[in-house]
This record gives structure tokens, C-alpha cells and sequence, in this order.
């Protein structure tokens, strides 16, 4: 399921049309030749979510925007945006369905030449669909 949850969340986010317009990629990783900003999941991982019924996995997904500028008001905006659209992906999915999104936290960082890093933790909950 968290494969499965993370192909799901980078095609969700490349067909937002305010996305679309702003990141130059969405990623499952760091893309090797883009210009900023784009997006990449950093990192995730998962354990047992099962109930008696269910089998399930609590997935941890770290998303990373990257981006270019003197102004934190734009990268705070693309956060903000990025945000919302990761929390309305709908709960039922082929596969599995989506108990609870949480979002866990978050840490921006300056880094050298105008470059921002703002990494998105995020937990979903996820149980597999009754085959």
C-alpha cells in the first residue's frame, strides 16, 4: 500500500491545476535535471495499521519543496496550496481506502544563493479494500 499511496499522491498533485501552474515537477524523488520550484517525496515509510477484519498500514510520507527566491510569502503560499490539495485526496482509492490523513509537521530552511527547502510530513492510515 504505501507504493501504491505514493503514486497515488504525486499523480494527485501534478493534476492540480494551481500545482500545474507553479512546480516545475512533482517527483517520487529528487528529479535530476529541473528547475526550482519542484516538489519530490523525500521519504516515507510504514508499519502495521491492521485491525481483526483489515489489513492495514499507517504510511509516513515526507514531501520536499524546493524553490528559488528573496520572498517567503511565495513559498508559503505553494506550501499552503500543496497543503490543501494532499488533504483532499478522496478516501476511497483502488486498493484501499484512506481512515485519516494527519498532518505531522513541518521545517523550512534557508539555504545558500536564495534557495528554500520546506519539508511536509504527513501520516496516512490506510486499509486495504475487502477483496
Amino acid at each position: 500500500m504505501e507504493t501504491a499511496l505514493r503514486i497515488l499522491l504525486a499523480d494527485w498533485l501534478r493534476t492540480d491545476p494551481l500545482l500545474q501552474t507553479e512546480l516545475n515537477a512533482v517527483t517520487e524523488e529528487a528529479p535530476s535535471r529541473t528547475s526550482f520550484p519542484w516538489l519530490g517525496i523525500a521519504a516515507s515509510a510504514s508499519t502495521d495499521w491492521s485491525t481483526k477484519t483489515a489489513k492495514g498500514r499507517e504510511v509516513r510520507l515526507a514531501f520536499e519543496l524546493h524553490c528559488r527566491g528573496d520572498d517567503p510569502a511565495m513559498a508559503a503560499a505553494l506550501t499552503r496550496a500543496i497543503e490543501e490539495r494532499i488533504e483532499s485526496l478522496p478516501a476511497g482509492q483502488p486498493g484501499f481506502t484512506i481512515a485519516s490523513t494527519t498532518f505531522l509537521r513541518a521545517r523550512a530552511e534557508q539555504r545558500p544563493r536564495n534557495l528554500r527547502a520546506i519539508l511536509l510530513e504527513y501520516r496516512f492510515r490506510l486499509l486495504a479494500a475487502e477483496a
